[in-house]
């Protein structure tokens, strides 16, 4: 009788088919809807510039639908439960890049970049690839915190040795190639952090000598992570003037920090000590007081008689596209001028596909996020939680102070926006974020195997 009861009750094992779906036939859907996306705003764009369909139609969607299917095939073999929606996002993201680009290359017969923006990414979904395939275990990169922060500050370094360009020391040209260092150190930069606060995450929580309320008095060896990074966000201010790559940096930091300890605290520190940074920095360097002039008065050059400056030109697009937008082809960013395909490509997408079309960019890229943000918070480890943080939250950064900026939200920055702007490195730098995303993603959702004996 004992011995039948004790079988009675004995809990059964797991059914075998207990476990995650893989979804890999949901993101191939979907890869086929960006892809289809691309290629049909790449025959409008053709047939509302010139009059008929662009010449090298059917080589572009082959080799746009061929470059994602290599992308999907090294997801499903070796990420396999991986989030479906962050790969279609950053394709169709980078498909919309294109074909406004290919636009603006229309008006411009004298520097088209469509073809070199083509190329960059096509660089970045192979490296999408090498990393999915290359990188199985996502901890492995902890090991590497501190080359990861010294080879960071040598990229930024680097470009103060050489000529402004437009204003800011933040590209390298060399034999007519041109390359922007800071798009790379950002990801070095967010590996370093997590895994610093991974390891010091219980001191940054706990000492301390309470204030008042929930705030603390931290010591100096717990203090002064926060402060260097300050000092190192103004120090690349003033050196490359670029106020967009300093915000980025410490917005980072500060919300890495934040993630790791919960503490509403460091908020309150880091928005008091970039506002006295920018404060100082706007007020006595000469470049970044000329942009904040300009946000504080957009309209000023066209009182003076000088005619419309970039940011009134991108507030007149924005006006001008309405609630559906003028259509692609039919509108006027382009006499924004030389950042049209870069700082200010937003403008375009907000004149010729209107508010309609601007808030489902917007929202791509709000979802993408939201992703990155997911899988940190089901990863175990904190390494990974940390790292996904910070991967998502150089996205959002980034989305923010370039909408803001050409808004006039904020000052402008000079970045460029994930994926949709003209610029080689920023885009292979976003597909390495995105094959990260996708990394950390299939940790997350990957069935953790049972112990043994384990009901």
């Amino acid at each position: 009788m004992t011995a039948l009861t004790a079988k009675v009750t004995e809990p059964a094992p797991p059914p075998p088919d207990a476990r995650a779906p893989k979804r890999r036939g949901i993101e191939l859907t979907l890869l086929a809807g960006a892809v289809l996306v691309s290629v049909l705003g790449h025959l409008y764009v053709g047939l509302a510039t010139t009059g008929h369909t662009p010449r090298l139609a059917a080589r572009y969607a082959g080799g746009l639908a061929a470059t994602a299917l290599l992308a999907h095939l090294a997801v499903r073999f070796r990420a396999p439960y991986a989030d479906p929606l962050v790969l279609p996002i950053a394709v169709l993201l980078n498909g919309l890049g294109l074909v406004l680009i290919q636009r603006l290359d229309a008006t411009t017969p004298g520097h088209l970049t469509a073809g070199d923006q083509l190329r960059w990414s096509a660089l970045g979904l192979a490296l999408f690839v090498l990393v999915v395939v290359l990188l199985r275990d996502h901890r492995v990169l902890q090991r590497y915190a501190y080359l990861s922060v010294a080879g960071a500050l040598v990229l930024m370094l680097i470009p103060v040795f050489f000529p402004a360009v437009n204003g800011a020391h933040i590209w390298i040209r060399f034999a007519g190639l041109s390359f922007q260092p800071g798009e790379f150190a950002k990801i070095l930069l967010a590996v370093f952090f997590a895994a610093y606060l991974a390891a010091n995450r219980t001191a940054l929580a706990l000492t301390g000598r309470r204030l008042f309320w929930k705030l603390r008095l931290l010591p100096g060896r717990v203090l002064g992570p926060i402060l260097a990074i300050w000092l190192l966000s103004v120090g690349l201010l003033v050196l490359e003037r670029d106020l967009g790559t300093s915000l980025l940096f410490f917005g980072l930091f500060v919300i890495m920090l934040f993630t790791a300890t919960g503490r509403i605290g460091w908020i309150a520190i880091g928005l008091l000590l970039a506002a006295l940074g920018a404060y100082a920095v706007g007020t006595f360097e000469p470049h970044v007081h000329s942009r904040v002039d300009d946000w504080l008065n957009p309209f000023a050059s066209i009182e003076r008689g000088e005619g419309p400056g970039q940011l009134a030109q991108s507030l007149f697009a924005f006006g001008a596209g309405g609630l559906l937008g003028a259509g692609l082809g039919h509108g006027h960013s382009f006499l924004i001028g030389f950042a049209a395909k870069s700082d200010f490509i937003l403008a375009t997408a907000g004149e010729e596909l209107g508010l309609v079309g601007l808030a489902a960019i917007l929202l791509l890229y709000g979802l993408l996020v939201a992703r990155g943000f997911r899988a940190g918070l089901a990863l175990r480890d904190p390494f990974g939680r940390l790292l996904a943080t910070g991967l998502a939250s150089i996205v959002a950064l980034q989305v923010f102070v370039i909408a803001g900026g050409v808004t006039g939200l904020i000052p402008l920055t000079g970045m460029a926006m994930p994926f949709l702007a003209q610029g080689g490195s920023s885009v292979v730098t976003n597909w390495i974020i995105v094959a990260l995303l996708v990394r950390l993603s299939d940790s997350a959702r990957r069935p953790r195997p049972t112990e043994e004996g384990a009901p």
